[in-house]
């Protein structure tokens, strides 16, 4: 069973008296104007909840942006719409995984469970000098975080101009790189790019896992039984405010916070009502 598989099933099982629908679908402004803040849409469910999605991988903005712009979500079965994460593909695939989010908040929000918020933007992994870390897409920010304590960086991209040593890291496309890694950071752009189970199967040797990102919003449990050791996403505090900050593609930061679950302190969710 893959990852996908396994999420699914814990929301089917979970949703099976009362499915939401889809209020809203919020898109940032296109072209990209360049900002993070704008790469990314949110599905907004009847009850409130919201969920992200990354909308940057190849058209999937263009295609989103078109004319059909609300794509016929609004009003949909939010579970049918989420499995289009696993069966879809490009701008489908990125609406079902919003909706994975979207859905997932729902049910933390009905059982009363919120993440703490985050140490900082690295999930904890609190690299040290000699040691062997992986990065799983090549961001920056997050490079000098990790080189700057001393430790050796591989970066795994998929992008092959990408590829090659840099100052202080090296950039691969060689996903074996990171059985050699101790601990492990990764984009949550894997969980749309159809590398997600390959990833954390090459991340078996590692002692730490951090999966973060804006879009990491899922329930965890399927990503903590594969060895992922902290979940970081963004939480959503006033949905209005974020859903117009989002479409106006300005700062939505301040309407939401960076939080982590990790299996120490998520309890799960309740069973679900016979």
């Amino acid at each position: 069973m893959s990852a996908a598989d396994d999420l699914l099933a814990q929301l089917q099982l979970h949703l099976a008296a009362v499915r939401p629908r889809v209020r809203a679908l919020h898109l940032p402004p296109h072209p990209w104007n360049g900002s993070k803040d704008a790469e990314f849409c949110a599905i907004e469910l009847d009850s409130g909840a919201i969920g992200l999605s990354y909308v940057l991988l190849g058209d999937t903005l263009a295609q989103l942006s078109g004319p059909a712009s609300t794509h016929g979500v609004v009003g949909a079965d939010a579970l049918a719409l989420a499995a289009q994460w696993r069966d879809g593909q490009g701008p489908v695939r990125a609406l079902g995984f919003a909706a994975v989010n979207a859905l997932s908040r729902h049910l933390l929000d009905r059982a009363g469970l919120q993440p703490p918020d985050a140490a900082d933007s690295i999930g904890g992994l609190a690299p040290r000098a000699g040691e062997h870390i992986g990065m799983v897409g090549h961001f920056p920010p997050l490079v000098k975080r990790v080189t700057a304590c001393g430790a050796r960086l591989t970066v795994l991209e998929l992008r092959a101009d990408l590829a090659g040593d840099r100052d202080g890291y090296t950039v691969t496309l060689e996903p074996s790189a990171l059985l050699d890694c101790e601990k492990v950071l990764i984009t949550s752009t894997v969980l749309l790019n159809d590398t997600l189970d390959d990833v954390l199967s090459r991340c078996r040797n590692a002692l730490a896992i951090a999966m973060i990102g804006p879009s990491a919003g899922c329930l965890p449990d399927a990503l903590f039984r594969r060895g992922v050791t902290a979940f970081g996403g963004s939480w959503v505090t006033d949905p209005a405010a974020f859903g117009a900050a989002l479409r106006a593609g300005t700062p939505w930061s301040v309407h939401a916070r960076k939080t982590v679950w990790t299996p120490a302190n998520y309890p799960g969710l309740p069973p679900p009502a016979p």
